[in-house]
């Protein structure tokens, strides 16, 4: 059961705070969010795939 409420509360926080994350990424690295959240989105996509197979 928590192999499944931890992602949730995961993906949750990161939707919640989602202005704010982008705001800090963008001061201090200067580049769009869109390319880091493609990609952290695959990430979180691919952990809950492997944590629904094992």
């Amino acid at each position: 059961m928590i192999k499944f409420i931890i992602p949730a509360v995961i993906i949750f926080l990161i939707v919640l705070f989602w202005e704010k994350i982008n705001e800090i990424i963008y001061n201090k690295f200067n580049i769009k969010i869109n390319y880091i959240g493609i990609l952290f989105l695959l990430l979180i996509l691919g952990v809950i795939l492997l944590l629904l197979y094992f």
